[in-house]
């Protein structure tokens, strides 16, 4: 019974370790094209006031 729950956690930690890589360039590329667009709508749109514009950073950095 243990061996089976082992080999699990095994994979497990195999999978998640698998997932933690560096960005490659596109996704890199595709961050610095969000955040332009980002500041393309805060020039078009801008913040009505200091409360918008710290709801906005807080969404940002929370990735919404």
């Amino acid at each position: 019974m243990r061996l089976p729950i082992l080999f699990a956690a095994a994979a497990l930690a195999l999978v998640s370790l698998s997932a933690c890589q560096r960005a490659g360039p596109g996704e890199r590329a595709g961050r610095s094209l969000d955040k332009a667009g980002q500041n393309l709508s805060d020039a078009v749109n801008p913040p009505q006031g200091p409360v918008e514009a710290a709801g906005r950073k807080v969404d940002r950095a929370i990735g919404n």
